[in-house]
């Protein structure tokens, strides 16, 4: 199973990763992203990692 995972010292709340994925993550008040639970295919995830602009997200294996 491919867990995606925030590395919370790279994040600056730039919101794209919840454009790209919007079933999937939220943001907060201060605009950081709150992952869900909610399915969503590799190619999508893969997709919102390779995007990200401060290279915050990773996908993980668990």
């Amino acid at each position: 199973m491919t867990r995606l995972d925030i590395d919370w010292t790279r994040c600056d709340g730039h919101g794209l990763c919840a454009e790209l994925l919007p079933h999937r993550i939220t943001r907060d008040d201060w605009g950081f992203p709150i992952i869900s639970p909610a399915p969503a295919s590799a190619k999508e995830l893969k997709r919102a990692v390779t995007v990200c602009p401060a290279l915050a997200l990773r996908l993980t294996r668990s």
